[in-house]
């Protein structure tokens, strides 16, 4: 299995790259996604039922699952040096591991710790949590070898953040990596940072 993972500026566009990958077959048990909502802004699939609506409100528990419906089926949670992000998936029930149905907050390596586990290097892995910080969605796909390119294509041709350069922005401010205790973005601070940058807010 491979992992591949694209980060995305906005919530939309990490959910198109979603239903994208579905429709093109790639299971819901396969993706993750991970999306800052310090805001509490991120709008949920329109079609989420009532019976979904209740598993997202389950907690880690209803995250581990990674059944279909995965955009309807997203929960909240808190993670260290980020705050509040909506998520579902794997790549969370790979962070929560045995505490699945606890506070993710207490699980040990965050975000950073889930990454590394799936593969991803650590250098990277700082630039994806650290875009999330700053009010960006994670998208993580694990695929055979036969899906492989066509996920990594799927993701490459969304309107995701190009990594190098995204990286040399953050070094140019005097980062030097992803800070689990450092204190999560305000809603302001994201706001400013979209600004600056000319990020589209979410919808």
């Amino acid at each position: 299995m491979r992992t591949i993972t694209a980060l995305f500026d906005t919530y939309d566009h990490a959910a198109s790259a979603v239903r994208s990958l579905k429709d093109a077959g790639i299971s819901s048990a396969d993706i993750s996604i991970v999306a800052n909502n310090v805001a509490g802004d991120i709008q949920y699939e329109d079609d989420m039922d009532a019976e979904e609506g209740a598993a997202a409100g389950a907690g880690v528990g209803a995250l581990a699952g990674g059944g279909a419906g995965l955009l309807a089926g997203l929960g909240t949670i808190a993670i260290p040096g980020i705050g509040p992000v909506i998520a579902g998936g794997w790549l969370l029930a790979t962070a929560v591991g045995a505490l699945a149905g606890a506070a993710v907050g207490g699980a040990a390596g965050g975000l950073l710790g889930a990454l590394a586990n799936a593969g991803v290097p650590e250098e990277t892995a700082h630039i994806y949590a650290e875009g999330v910080r700053r009010g960006g969605t994670l998208v993580s796909v694990r695929a055979e070898e036969t899906r492989a390119d066509s996920a990594a294509a799927i993701l490459n041709n969304a309107a995701g953040v190009d990594l190098d350069r995204r990286r040399s922005d953050y070094l140019a401010e005097g980062w030097r990596g992803f800070d689990e205790e450092a204190p999560a973005y305000s809603e302001q601070q994201i706001r400013d940072y979209r600004t600056a940058y000319g990020f589209l807010p979410p919808v």
